[in-house]
């Protein structure tokens, strides 16, 4: 199969703008291989990009970055969700 690099740099070259613009997804082999389908968007400027693409999308091109608590941290949070009941979940998950 053809890289997703490969498919944005020939679109880009196609209609004339910088790979960073075009993202591809969803591509599906037919059986037995030699075809494939897909989709992709190409935006004016990566400004609109970053605004309209989902968060995963931008994630896979390097756009976004994902900040996550350590392990540790998450499982310590949990820990103490569990220990009250009702609307005081949220003050000691905020916490």
């Amino acid at each position: 199969t053809v890289s997703k690099t490969e498919i944005r740099e020939k679109l880009a070259k196609m209609y004339k703008v910088t790979p960073d613009v075009v993202f591809v997804f969803g591509f599906k082999t037919n059986f037995g291989g030699g075809k494939s389908t897909g989709f992709a968007l190409i935006y004016d400027t990566l400004d609109l990009a970053k605004k309209f693409e989902p968060k995963h999308r931008l994630a896979r091109h390097g756009l976004y970055e994902k900040k996550r608590p350590t392990r540790k941290q998450r499982k310590e949070r949990k820990n103490r969700m569990k220990k009250v009941r009702g609307t005081k979940k949220s003050k000691v998950g905020a916490a």
